[in-house]
């Protein structure tokens, strides 16, 4: 395929960035907004990582076995745009804390509906020696996305587009509007991929979605053999990307603390920690930016044969090293640095290991096995919500900081784990499931 047909049938991930991207720059203010505490935040926040645990296998499962006259993994991306977009219109207008919850259970569940297809789409479109270039392209779109949907409420600021306050539950116009931008485009750049790429019909489809649908039992029963049986590459990547999310959690949580109480000496409450706070967006917006240039190299670098073990290693230790230099800063303007090697190593991780994944995987489990394998990103997500604060307060003296460096350490462990992860090579082809 050439570049301009895998930049429109990666094109939905900007979309999709969109969603995510207005989320995590979003949803802590919202709920402060409306009346939550610090202490709540982590358990408001298990939606992302639950609904992906719940639905990202069930959707792959499904999508391997649909076929219509939309094709096999475009129908789940139209479903879950149509329904994220409206959700994002909706979640600004919460009057109530249990309503932005709720909310955000649905949208986060939309999202993965749309979101686990794609991984899949990619190997289904694309040969083993191409693949690598599709999720670099992913990897570009989904800088592209985070970047422009985190800073687009300061942007409409800027340009005058959003005056007037707060609204409902003293959200400011800016976020309102940026939500509602946000809507729009999700579903736009879905429908983009939606209409310029076609998929390849599976031997023998049989259109509608009746015939050899598998019932409850069968469903549970397939889905635990799957797991006990996954590709010898899956269980060692799995390693790999455990501690990978588990590192870039503690950075996600911590990293703003840190920052505010040991580089700009700032408490809560004071003006030094109100700096930290609007700084630290920045300097989340960096690493953001830096993944989304870094991507451009990558897939320039990988057209040229680089292995994606290779990349993703560079990748790791670079984020390691960024997490683990925060201790020695001591000018805020040092951390753009830190947060820079960050950047690159969330380049990679964003692309290589589904690189190696999906040459690993029989095909006709594609969709099934991309959603297993997002278990783990998840469960290190859900056990950093619900430990962390925990083990800062009792075993790291309450410092941020030590999370922040243990992340780092995560990052190096995950480095060295990819050693044991074979080289890869395609799978081999394994019967075609029922289709749906």
């Amino acid at each position: 395929m050439s570049l301009p047909g895998i930049w429109n049938m990666s094109f939905g991930f900007f979309g999709i960035q969109f969603g995510w991207g207005l989320q995590m720059a979003n949803m802590s203010a919202i709920y402060q907004l409306l009346g939550a505490s610090e202490s709540e935040l982590p358990i408001l926040w298990l939606a992302a990582p639950l609904t992906g645990l719940i639905v990202q296998p069930i959707i792959g499962y499904y999508s391997d076995r649909t076929w219509t006259r939309l094709g096999r993994r475009r129908p789940y991306f139209l479903v879950g745009a149509i329904l994220a977009s409206l959700a994002l219109v909706a979640m600004p207008n919460s009057s109530t804390l249990w309503m932005a919850a709720g909310l955000l259970w649905i949208l986060d569940a939309s999202v993965n509906v749309s979101m686990e297809p794609f991984r899949a789409f990619v190997a289904d479109l694309l040969p083993p020696q191409q693949r690598q270039v599709g999720f670099a392209m992913q990897s570009l779109l989904i800088g592209l996305g985070a970047v422009v949907s985190s800073n687009l409420p300061l942007l409409l600021s800027a340009l005058g587009l959003a005056d007037g306050g707060a609204v409902a539950g003293g959200i400011p116009r800016a976020v309102h509007l940026a939500f509602y931008i946000g809507a729009a485009v999700y579903l736009a750049a879905v429908v983009y991929t939606i209409v310029t790429t076609r998929e390849h019909p599976p031997e023998e489809p049989r259109p509608g979605a009746a015939a050899g649908s598998p019932g409850a039992l069968s469903f549970i029963a397939e889905i635990k053999q799957g797991i006990l049986h996954m590709p010898p590459v899956m269980r060692r990547l799995a390693v790999v990307q455990f501690f990978t999310w588990l590192g870039l959690f503690c950075m996600w949580i911590y990293f703003t603390p840190a920052i505010a109480a040991e580089i700009y000496r700032g408490a809560p409450g004071t003006p030094e920690y109100q700096r930290a706070m609007v700084e630290g967006g920045g300097f989340f917006g960096v690493y953001n930016g830096v993944a989304c240039a870094v991507s451009f190299g990558l897939v320039l670098l990988t057209r040229i044969g680089l292995p994606a073990k290779l990349l993703h290693r560079i990748g790791l230790l670079s984020a390691g090293a960024g997490l683990l230099s925060v201790s020695l800063v001591r000018d805020p303007a040092w951390l753009n640095l830190s947060m820079a090697l960050v950047g690159v190593g969330w380049a990679t991780i964003l692309s290589m290991p589904y690189a190696l994944l999906a040459n690993a995987i029989p095909p006709a489990q594609m969709g099934f096995y991309m959603g297993v394998f997002n278990f783990f990103i998840v469960l290190p997500q859900i056990l950093a919500a619900t430990l962390l604060g925990p083990v800062v307060s009792r075993l790291l003296d309450g410092r941020a900081l030590f999370a922040v460096v243990a992340g780092g350490g995560c990052m190096i462990v995950a480095a060295i784990a990819l050693a044991w992860v074979p080289a890869d090579s395609p799978a081999p082809a394994a019967a075609a499931p029922a289709r749906a």
